[in-house]
């Protein structure tokens, strides 16, 4: 090879090795590149935080009391058998007074809306009651209820669609958009959701009446579960009774917001050992699945059960009794510890002749902050409290809004304490959690209806630009 074949060989042999050398390099930094951590840019998001404005404080009354097919010629007719009277406040909230019409064609049984508004951003404390007494030969008896807010779920744990009751499901409409309402009843043979209880549409500001019976037929021990899409309303059932062509009494049931593990039912009257027949009776209902429960009865101005407690099975989806007229006569607090969310009312009647009455006990929610309830105007009427289970003791201050003297009590842990109380509107304040209702009890006069505590004001809102 000549020298300058060699010097070329040479200087190619030199590029091929420093151009595999540049490579290996390119290979180990690529490689050393994603082992090592790659640098990152985070930017915080802007967050603002907003409370909304609150909204006026709504509560739609039950109504009047209402007869269904006095006549031959109307049978589906619906007429008003009492006015109610209501009691509200404070007057400083000035609140506005509508009506929810259509419950009858003459205006009769339109149910009065309290509206107030806000002030200063601050929601305004509210209360209303009312109360009836219908006498008349084919319907009689005392109701009583309070004015509530509309809710888009609700649950009636009252009444009966067999020979002698005549039943009445009132859904009432007091937003600004209708309402379509499905109406599912559980019974005997489980959850159904019949033709009449589906797309049931309640205009604002209106009611609709529907009769039970054509809900379910022959049912001795209904719930009904309401749910509304497009605005909330406000739903109670009217029961009355006539055994063999004596009337028997009537009330207006409060319902439940929700399904819960717990429920306290306080101021349950007893008042008739039953003579053959039930005089008070508790409903259950495990909605969604099998449930124990496990019952216990306390008497008013005790802090022992008045007997030993009751564990019974519930099975889903079909609701169950419970006979309570084995108690001596006098005032109780029901409260019942459930496996899974239930649902439950206590019935109780003042006797099975002339010129008897009966009541539906709904469970109260607990009371856990100061605010305003209302006592609708009726004789023998009283505001208990029970201290919550899951509770200690509590002390509670009664005030009359209109003026007087505060009353305060002091609630034992598991115990129920009774307080008499007019007509009018109150702060309840406690100092620990309490369930809270009123109770009437009066000849041939019994009532009651649970105390819901007032919404909670709207937290802060975390808004993300």
């Amino acid at each position: 090879m000549s020298d300058r074949r060699l010097v070329r060989w040479a200087a190619t042999s030199a590029r091929i090795v420093a151009g595999s050398a540049v490579a290996a390099a390119v290979v180990v930094g690529a490689v050393a590149g994603i082992a090592a951590p790659w640098p990152t840019l985070v930017a915080e998001p802007v967050r603002l935080q907003v409370t909304p404005a609150p909204s006026d404080t709504v509560l739609a009354c039950d109504g009047p009391v209402f007869a269904l097919g006095r006549t031959a010629e109307s049978a589906g007719a619906v007429t008003v058998a009492a006015a109610q009277d209501t009691v509200s406040g404070p007057d400083a909230a000035e609140a506005q007074a509508t009506s929810l019409t259509g419950a009858t064609t003459d205006g009769s049984g339109d149910a009065t809306v309290f509206r107030a508004p806000p002030r200063d951003r601050i929601a305004t404390p509210y209360a209303a009651a009312g109360s009836a007494t219908a006498a008349s030969d084919d319907l009689i008896g005392f109701s009583a209820s309070a004015c509530r807010p509309p809710l888009a779920e609700s649950w009636l744990v009252a009444g009966a669609s067999t020979t002698g009751a005549n039943d009445l499901v009132i859904l009432g409409n007091p937003g600004d958009v209708a309402a379509t309402v499905e109406l599912s009843v559980y019974g005997a043979q489980g959850a159904s959701t019949p033709p009449a209880g589906s797309g049931i549409v309640v205009p604002p500001g209106g009611q609709r009446v529907i009769p039970l019976a054509g809900l379910l037929l022959g049912e001795e021990s209904p719930v009904v579960r309401v749910v509304a899409t497009g605005a909330p309303v406000r739903a109670s059932l009217q029961a009355s009774l006539t055994r063999v062509l004596l009337p028997g009494g009537s009330d207006q049931a409060a319902p439940l917001g929700q399904a819960a593990t717990s429920l306290v039912v306080p101021g349950v009257q007893v008042l008739t050992t039953g003579e053959g027949d039930a005089g008070t009776v508790l409903r259950l209902l495990s909605p969604g699945a099998e449930a124990s429960a496990t019952v216990t009865v306390t008497a008013v101005g005790a802090a022992t059960p008045a007997e030993d407690p009751r564990t019974l099975s519930l099975p889903a989806g079909t609701p169950t009794s419970l006979d309570l007229s084995g108690l001596a006569p006098g005032a109780y607090t029901v409260s019942v510890a459930a496996t899974q969310p239930i649902v439950g009312a206590v019935w109780s009647t003042t006797g099975f002749g002339e010129g008897a009455d009966f009541a539906w006990y709904s469970p109260a929610p607990v009371f856990t902050t100061p605010g305003l309830i209302a006592v609708a105007p009726g004789a023998g009427g009283s505001v208990v409290f029970a201290a919550d289970p899951a509770g200690g003791p509590a002390s509670v201050t009664l005030t009359p809004q209109a003026g007087g003297a505060p009353v305060t009590v002091a609630v034992p842990a598991g115990g129920t304490v009774a307080v008499p109380a007019d007509a009018g509107v109150y702060e309840l304040a406690p100092d620990a959690p309490v369930h809270a209702g009123v109770s009437y009890a009066a000849p041939g006069a019994l009532a009651g209806y649970p105390l819901w505590p007032a919404d909670a004001a709207a937290g802060e809102l975390t808004i993300l630009p």
